[in-house]
């Protein structure tokens, strides 16, 4: 059977999927099913907005942040502990065991690391002139 190579930056959404659907049954099958579920947090300012949020999900009984933001008018307040102690019950409460983040912002790993994450993992000049940072928690 002939094959084609495709190389594209603008996948369809149903491709993707289809890709999803395939390794998440191949996953399932060779180490069992993730369990895997959304987890976002926000803040929101008095009118409603989104001044700070995390987006990532559970699976294999670790949390896995992906996203974590705060405004710049509202940094300095320790919304980002926040939102991550938050983040962590949800994830004691789904049955996690662990989490983990990654970060190119020294700043943002110092506030990781207060937050009881260390470092387990580097990839250096990602991007050039940083390293990106990979950090865990265990949670209890």
């Amino acid at each position: 059977m002939k094959t084609t190579l495709e190389i594209t930056a603008e996948p369809l959404p149903r491709d993707l999927a289809f890709l999803g659907e395939r390794l998440t049954a191949f996953n399932d099958g060779d180490v069992g099913a993730s369990d895997r579920k959304p987890l976002v947090v926000f803040v929101r300012d008095n009118a409603g907005e989104i001044v700070a949020g995390i987006s990532g999900y559970t699976a294999w009984g670790w949390l896995y942040v992906q996203w974590l933001w705060v405004d710049e008018s509202f940094r300095g307040r320790r919304i980002a502990a926040g939102m991550l102690d938050a983040a962590e019950r949800e994830a004691l409460a789904r049955g996690c065991h662990g989490a983990w983040i990654d970060t190119f912002s020294p700043t943002a790993a110092r506030v990781y690391e207060r937050q009881g994450y260390r470092p387990f993992g580097t990839l250096p000049d990602f991007p050039p002139g940083r390293h990106r940072i990979f950090l865990q928690k265990r949670l209890a």
